[in-house]
């Protein structure tokens, strides 16, 4: 599908009307604003950056966060509705763990990057 030819009415600058045409579409920029309002709770991002290094059980993810069991569950719906995390079943316990995209992988540079935290792995 060929992109809009974008003119806009003051040129500033040469490269003006080309940024707006490569804008990201409405339905990106939609996805990143989603992930980025979930991860701006300080909950949820403390469960994201945790899944970010490992697979757990919403009673371990409770135990590590100190919250409880039903308010992590809460959280855990909202970051995987947000596509950030994904969920498996082994028995009758539910796993967790960051979902493999490419904006989760960004997400947790960006974290560790600005609170300067390193990996444990």
């Amino acid at each position: 599908m060929d992109k809009k030819r974008i003119m806009l009415p003051h040129n500033h600058n040469a490269d003006d009307n080309r940024i707006a045409e490569t804008m990201p579409s409405v339905e990106t920029i939609n996805a990143v604003a989603d992930a980025m309002k979930q991860l701006g709770d300080p909950s949820r991002l403390r469960i994201f950056w945790l899944l970010c290094h490992c697979e757990e059980c919403v009673i371990n993810i409770a135990a590590a966060t100190g919250m409880s069991s039903p308010a992590v569950s809460h959280h855990l719906r909202l970051l995987k509705d947000a596509g950030l995390i994904v969920s498996a079943r082994n028995g009758k316990e539910m796993y967790y763990r960051a979902a493999d995209t490419d904006i989760v992988l960004k997400l947790h540079h960006t974290i560790e990057e600005i609170a300067r935290i390193s990996c444990p792995i």
